[in-house]
């Protein structure tokens, strides 16, 4: 009985031990952070000039988007049209709606970026003037929704042109056929640049913080020796590296509060969807850079190499492959390869949907998948990468 009482005493001591330990390092590594200035302007003023600047500055082009069509008619007309479309470089035409209500879903989705509707008896109302063709697009991308609507429309105004043309050259001299075309914006009727850019900015500000600061700063211990003392010390490996993690946890919390509260109330940028999913869209976006920020801090043997690694092979990637500044579908094909293990560009993707669209959870099952996948194994990477003793 007493062996029972002093091993639980031993036990509760060494549980209070471990736990000073642990919040002592967290307070250690934020006062670090604390007394630097240039650490404190990257990690709190860097993300509100990104949200700011990026924006109102990011424009893309489009090629080889998908279309849907909804053609009651399905007569000649149509046909030519459509063809016409497949024909450009920048739409890929590869289904048919059966019913107008399919339109939002088909959006919704994200598989296709405009639905191009014709009205019913298409060709015999050409003549009477009263054929009408809507081009819907997906506004939560307003420049690539806009630059499909212009495209769009040159192509069907060059075919009335043309078929114009031939009937004026006639035998029945007929008069040139008038054409109504529409325009719809869904998600994003104002057009305005911010509802793309922000959550792209969210993921880049989450992995500058997390995965950048991370690694630098347990490649600092290494650098300076006083990791060899830590790993020395009763202190478990893992209560070390989580007590450096902790308070980027922290501070990552701060910087999606601020650039969701800039997004909402300066930028005009509504959160459509589900706050709470796209909260924990967000929090396990930010558990994966920490586990990335961990990997390259132990791969690195310094400072210098653990922010090269971070800026060259994750930084400039997130920026130019995510989807963030240009479309993927406009990259080579090699490149289209690359963005897929970029996990910036699943989270921009999955936040998109969620912000903008009001997407829900089954929506974005694939994002939330490849992001737990890649989380779990840049997890078990790390911990099997970390060696008590220093080589």
């Amino acid at each position: 009985m007493k062996d029972n009482i002093v091993k639980e005493k031993s036990y509760a001591f060494a549980l209070r031990v471990n736990n000073s330990q642990f919040f002592a390092f967290v307070k250690k590594e934020f006062l670090y952070i604390f007394r630097d200035t240039w650490t404190m302007i990257i990690l709190l003023l860097l993300p509100i000039l990104m949200v700011v600047l990026f924006g109102f500055g990011i424009s893309t082009e489009i090629k080889n988007t998908h279309v849907a069509v909804f053609d009651p008619s399905r007569d000649m007309a149509t046909r030519t049209i459509v063809n016409r479309l497949s024909e450009s470089e920048y739409f890929i035409v590869d289904k048919y709606l059966n019913d107008i209500s399919e339109v939002e879903s088909v959006l919704k989705n994200g598989d296709y970026g405009m639905v191009v509707v014709f009205s019913e008896n298409f060709n015999e109302n050409m003549n009477r003037g009263t054929a009408a063709v809507q081009l819907i697009a997906d506004g939560s991308d307003p420049n690539t929704a806009s630059q499909l609507s212009n495209f769009a429309t040159a192509i069907i105004n060059q075919w009335r042109m043309e078929d114009g043309a031939l009937k004026m050259t006639g035998e029945n001299n007929s008069q040139f056929s008038i054409l109504n075309s529409q325009l719809k914006l869904l998600y994003n009727p104002t057009m305005k640049g911010a509802y793309n850019t922000v959550p792209g900015v969210l993921g880049l500000v989450l992995m500058l913080i997390c995965t950048m600061m991370t690694s630098i700063s347990i490649a600092r211990e290494k650098e300076m020796g006083t990791m060899e003392v830590l790993l020395v010390s009763p202190v478990k490996p893992f209560t070390i590296i989580l007590s450096k993690t902790v308070p980027y946890f922290v501070l990552s919390l701060v910087n999606l509060a601020t650039v969701l509260s800039l997004a909402v109330f300066v930028l005009g940028v509504p959160i459509v969807g589900s706050f709470w999913l796209l909260i924990g869209l967000s929090l396990l976006f930010i558990f994966l850079c920490l586990c990335l920020g961990v990997l390259i801090s132990i791969v690195a043997p310094s400072q210098i190499v653990a922010m090269l690694v971070s800026a060259v092979v994750m930084m400039l990637p997130t920026m130019m492959l995510s989807g963030l500044m240009f479309p993927v579908e406009n990259l080579p094909l090699v490149l289209r390869w690359i963005a897929q293990v970029i996990p910036a560009k699943w989270f921009i993707e999955a936040a998109r949907d969620v912000m903008i669209k009001g997407a829900g959870i089954s929506a974005i099952t694939t994002e939330l998948l490849v992001l737990c996948g890649e989380a779990v194994l840049f997890l078990v990477v790390s911990m099997k990468r970390f060696k008590i003793r220093l080589g």
